[in-house]
């Protein structure tokens, strides 16, 4: 399976600014046909897999830029609705494609929304309750909107891995993968073992896959051998 590439860095290739804390998410609001096209390229590339454009959009975050809680549900919407339409103009096209490409819903760490590296340290001062409140409302509008999958991605401490565990309890019927932020060969962002965060994954059966991004290369042949 051939998941897509890198959303927010090929949307800057294309011309996007995206110096800003909603990184990616703003075109969402400001540019939304650039990212539903982007979509498009990446399925006719070959991806069986395409990632929306939420990782970075969260109700705070889109609050904070002035909107209200339902225009911000609207937005983050929006970002699936983009890739629906997507894919539904690739299909029209790739009649003989045996199976249709599925859509993941990205839901990015507590630490993108700082939009201050911490995605990348886990160091956030929030236990596991506070993580669950704070993701719950977006995965909740996510995990019912009809994507395929839900995207957990960059997780750089088990403390934000278990808070999404005990999360995506609540909607059982949700395939979702775990992708953890790894800092060397053997050990996740926050310096917690790999091995423990693939056990961590493995706790429930809906989560179909595990694995690692935003992660030197370098270190990916260990970490394999670390799951």
């Amino acid at each position: 399976m051939i998941l897509d590439g890198a959303l927010a860095t090929e949307l800057e290739v294309r011309g996007a600014d995206l110096n800003d804390p909603l990184w990616s998410a703003k075109l969402l609001l400001e540019d939304p046909t650039l990212i539903r096209q982007l979509h498009y390229d990446y399925l006719m590339a070959g991806a069986d897999v395409i990632s929306t454009a939420s990782y970075q959009a969260s109700f705070p975050g889109f609050m904070a830029r002035g909107l209200s809680h339902e225009e911000a549900a609207a937005l983050i919407l929006r970002s699936v609705q983009l890739a629906t339409e997507a894919r539904r103009d690739f299909l029209q096209e790739q009649t003989t494609r045996p199976i249709p490409p599925l859509i993941a819903a990205s839901v990015g760490p507590y630490g993108a929304y700082l939009h201050n590296g911490a995605e990348y340290t886990g160091n956030y001062g929030l236990t596991v309750e506070e993580l669950v409140a704070w993701h719950r409302p977006r995965m909740a509008l996510l995990a019912h909107s009809g994507a395929d999958l839900l995207a957990c991605e960059t997780i750089p401490s088990l403390e934000e891995g278990e808070a999404l565990v005990q999360l995506l309890a609540e909607f059982p019927e949700t395939p979702a993968w775990l992708s953890f932020a790894c800092a060397g060969g053997a050990t996740i962002a926050h310096g917690e073992p790999f091995r423990d965060a693939v056990a961590l994954a493995n706790r429930r059966e809906q989560i179909v896959a595990v694995g690692v991004n935003c992660t030197a290369p370098r270190h990916i042949e260990s970490l394999l051998r670390e799951a």
